[in-house]
């Protein structure tokens, strides 16, 4: 990659005002994946990493929230004819033969618009690319898009671009939540919670049908947590899945379990893997008050989120697992009274916790099992 590529970060709209987080951030994914960059800078609200890699650096980076998009990109001053002759340059270096491509250039101009720009630099790469058979598709329909980002003194073209998580920058709430990973939507909950901002304590309620497929969306959530080491509990309790009522007493147990390790962990706030458009208000209202009855401060990390959690699910390797989650909307909950047995399981799982420490790194999920099984 030429020395003159930049890997640049977009932060999402909400990240804006904590830029700093975020650059404290990228700096310590970019320590905990052992990639050396030899500056990073401010582009008004743009963060420019020189990186000795910017493939692996990007890649890095985009595990972050708080990213709107990222690029590979080449700077070059803000001057309209040097703009559109490398944007040309870079465009045609890109193409393949007989791929239709998109030109769009947005940001800060002055004394001409970034589509003066856009039509320019679209001509120079069809005379460029004319032995190629290459031609201008629309922003609907492109095989390639040749994006340029302008700010004040420089222009940003990129080589590759990539869509970031959006969110907001990690632990930027200032604030700790733990959260309980148990099955497809309570992994969700806990990458939401990071999403918000939160710094998660993520604990684990498992049996033995179910461990080996836990872990491996854990795996998918601790790159994202900027640690170079994390703590997890885990708590075996028993498959009570076969009906409503049982799937109703788990969730009541996971949520006393949460309160418990709540309070050995101080850590006040507790987000609940509960969804007001997949459960009732009344059995949200139920562990809610078992929450507050602790001392404890409930976030529910799903409240507002809709159809995106089929997305969200992608994002961790969820895919084949989305029938799992659409089969929420389908159960119909009841009312129940009280379970004395919940109070024994708590009291078991409490009492038999195993705690594994794990640097993060390739073999997470193998070190995990291990460590489980030695105990």
């Amino acid at each position: 990659m030429n020395e003159n590529a930049f890997v640049v970060v977009f932060p999402s709209i909400f990240a804006k005002n904590k830029k700093t987080l975020l650059v404290n951030n990228i700096k310590k994914i970019l320590k905990i994946n052992n990639q050396k960059i030899s500056q990073i800078t401010r582009d008004e609200d743009l963060v420019i990493i020189d990186a000795n890699d910017p493939v692996f650096a990007s890649s890095a980076i985009n595990l972050l929230f708080g990213v709107d998009k990222i690029a590979i990109a080449r700077r070059v001053e803000n001057k309209f004819d040097v703009i559109v002759s490398t944007i040309a340059k870079i465009g045609a270096s890109l193409l393949l033969r007989g791929e239709q491509f998109y030109v769009k250039v947005e940001g800060h101009s002055s004394g001409y618009l970034p589509k003066d720009v856009e039509v320019a630099a679209t001509s120079a790469l069809i005379e460029k690319t004319i032995q190629m058979d290459s031609k201008p598709g629309s922003e609907e329909k492109h095989d390639k898009l040749i994006y340029c980002f302008l700010t004040k003194k420089n222009a940003y073209v990129s080589i590759f671009m990539d869509y970031g998580h959006g969110g907001i920058p990690y632990n930027s709430q200032g604030d700790n939540a733990i959260c309980c990973i148990h099955d497809e939507i309570s992994a969700i909950s806990c990458l939401e919670s990071i999403k918000q901002g939160f710094d998660v304590k993520i604990i684990v309620c498992y049996d033995d049908s179910n461990l080996h497929d836990l872990v491996k969306m854990i795996n998918r959530i601790l790159p994202r947590m900027v640690q170079a080491k994390v703590t997890l509990d885990f708590f075996e309790i028993p498959n009570m899945e076969q009906n409503t009522k049982s799937a109703q007493a788990k969730i009541k147990t996971i949520t006393q379990i949460l309160c418990r390790v709540a309070k050995l962990e101080k850590i006040k706030r507790i987000s609940l893997p509960l969804s007001p458009l997949a459960f009732p208000l009344w059995f949200i209202d139920e562990n809610v008050n078992i929450i507050l009855q602790n001392d404890c401060l409930p976030w529910i990390a799903l409240a507002g989120i809709d159809d995106s959690i089929i997305k969200t699910a992608k994002e961790i390797g969820l895919g084949k697992h989305l029938h799992k989650i659409e089969k929420l909307g389908k159960i119909k909950f009841e009312k129940t009274g009280s379970d004395a047995k919940i109070s024994d399981i708590v009291a078991k799982s409490m009492k038999e916790k195993k705690s594994v420490t794990i640097k993060v790194g390739l073999n997470n999920i193998h070190d995990i099992l291990d460590s489980i099984d030695k105990h």
